[in-house]
């Protein structure tokens, strides 16, 4: 008689959502989990922003957070490697209104699918060799400006001036230098006029590229 195989535990499928500010990367996330019911995991680039307590408010506020240096980019590699081995990671929380990292940390947990999004995850070629799916979003710029100022109104703590002042002076030329280019990485750009149908075609390609990593 033989001994009964273990079955080989199946490696998470790594997918990074890259794309300016505001072009909806949290959205097409979300939109990706609802299609794939708890098989996907997922979080933000965002919560890697360095820690700036030790700053006063008024040099925290001149902090080019639109430019790639202002991640913590070992720490999320040492995340995606971890998830990506089939390890839970554990993600910083940041807040966005004092540019400060929380005590709290929160636990991801590989599923079949881990989703990252954020403006950059093409950038680092060490982190960009992780995912196994890469996506860009384009978005024209009058778009994520009226985005963004919707949001930052509401959940930031922002004026109109400021948020429009800041767009125009770092956000824009930060993303046609570094988030922009990503568009040449990516396997898969989305227009932004996707919608059901785009969504339906991304996650099918999912499902495909999950089959052939098993075999």
């Amino acid at each position: 008689m033989t001994a009964a195989l273990k079955p080989t535990p199946r490696r998470p499928l790594l997918i990074a959502i890259a794309g300016g500010s505001a072009s909806v990367k949290s959205y097409l996330a979300e939109q990706i989990a609802r299609a794939l019911p708890r098989k996907v995991a997922r979080f933000s680039l965002d919560d890697f922003y360095f820690d700036r307590s030790h700053l006063s408010a008024q040099r925290r506020a001149r902090i080019n957070f639109d430019h790639p240096r202002a991640i913590d980019w070992k720490s999320i590699v040492r995340a995606v490697e971890s998830l990506r081995s089939g390890h839970p990671a554990q993600i910083p929380c940041y807040d966005f209104t004092t540019h400060c990292r929380r005590l709290d940390r929160k636990q991801i947990v590989p599923r079949p699918y881990v989703v990252v999004e954020g403006l950059w995850p093409f950038h680092s070629p060490k982190l960009r060799r992780l995912f196994d799916l890469c996506v860009y979003l384009e978005c024209d710029a009058r778009i994520r400006l009226q985005r963004r100022m919707a949001r930052d109104l509401a959940t930031r703590g922002r004026t109109k001036s400021s948020i429009r002042v800041q767009f125009q002076t770092a956000v824009e030329p930060m993303h046609r230098r570094h988030v922009a280019p990503q568009a040449e990485r990516a396997d898969i750009v989305l227009r932004q006029t996707w919608g059901k149908a785009e969504v339906q075609f991304l996650v099918a390609s999912m499902r495909v590229l999950a089959r052939g990593s098993q075999t």
